[in-house]
């Protein structure tokens, strides 16, 4: 009897391990970003700030991913020796053609965000959501799920984080209701589900 309790919650206990920490990895595919990208290098040997590629344009519509015209301001020949550097100038640059940057943070369709409010309204700096992203050498891969197509992007399971382990904040609805908590900010539904 005491045989088949411990049987029955041990094989508890593994499936929810499987469910919890496997599943997300056979679920969530993993490609490559298309070039070799350093945020480190454009930061701190270049000199750049993140608006200086990622800004908010005269309409208020946000850039995320700049354009090749952008690279092309300063890679209009190769800057360094690497490959990815070659590749730049050669597929993208000189051919002008768009670099095909997988988004990290895709959310869903009925999500609104804007930039603009939370930057220039809120005064928020871009690492309170993308933590250390911009100091960052290479380029993770980019996850998604095959069946939503969003991706996995939006930071470390709830459980993770609990009081000794919150590092870092994510694009989850949980932590957008809490920045906004902490900042005494109220909205309704429709203002970010539309």
């Amino acid at each position: 009897m005491i045989a088949g309790k411990l049987s029955f919650i041990a094989g508890l206990a593994v499936s929810m391990a499987l469910g919890w920490y496997a599943f997300p990895h056979v679920l969530y595919q993993r490609v490559d970003q298309p070039l070799r990208f350093s945020h480190k290098v454009h930061q701190t040997t270049a000199g750049m700030a993140c608006d200086d590629c990622h800004s908010i344009l005269a309409s208020g519509r946000f850039s995320a991913i700049p354009g090749i015209s952008k690279c092309a301001e300063c890679h209009a020949a190769p800057v360094g020796e690497t490959k990815d550097e070659k590749l730049l100038v050669a597929n993208y640059v000189t051919p002008n053609r768009e670099i095909p940057w997988k988004v990290y943070s895709r959310q869903p369709d009925n999500v609104y965000f804007s930039h603009a409010n939370h930057i220039k309204l809120g005064k928020l700096a871009c690492e309170r959501c993308h933590n250390d992203h911009g100091k960052t050498d290479t380029l993770r891969p980019y996850e998604f799920d095959p069946i939503s197509g969003y991706s996995r992007d939006l930071g470390e399971s709830k459980f993770l984080r609990g009081a000794a382990f919150k590092t870092r904040t994510s694009m989850k609805m949980d932590d957008c209701s809490a920045c906004h908590h902490e900042r005494n900010v109220h909205t309704g539904c429709l203002d970010c589900h539309k």
